[in-house]
This record gives C-alpha cells, sequence and structure tokens, in this order.
C-alpha cells in the first residue's frame, strides 16, 4: 500500500479519534478508579495527538 503524505496523517487522525473514544468508554464502564483514572489520562494524550494531527491536516488542506 502506498499512501500519500497527507492520507497516512489522515489514518492516524482517525487512528488518535478512535482512541480518544475508545479509552473516554473504557473510562466510564470499569469500576477500578485507577484504571478509570489511567484511561482518562490516556483520552486526553491521545486527544493531544489528534489536535496536532489535525494541524497538520489543515496545513495540507490549504497547500
Amino acid at each position: 500500500m502506498n499512501l500519500e503524505t497527507k492520507d497516512m496523517i489522515t489514518k492516524k487522525l482517525l487512528d488518535a479519534q478512535e482512541m480518544v473514544r475508545d479509552y473516554e468508554m473504557f473510562s466510564k464502564h470499569t469500576n477500578d478508579k485507577d484504571v478509570a483514572e489511567t484511561f482518562k489520562n490516556l483520552a486526553e494524550e491521545a486527544g493531544m495527538q489528534a489536535r496536532t494531527l489535525q494541524k497538520l491536516v489543515d496545513k495540507y488542506k490549504r497547500d
């Protein structure tokens, strides 16, 4: 599979967005407070990655 740079960024953006959703959902479906807190933190980290990747996608749309 030969992906262009924009395609790679878009794919990883979608992956990061899915990770955010998964971690948020998992944090709400566990009774273990430590696990829930860890999942919330991981959701925030994945959200930061998604925002960074979104900036790159936006840059490629302008160019």
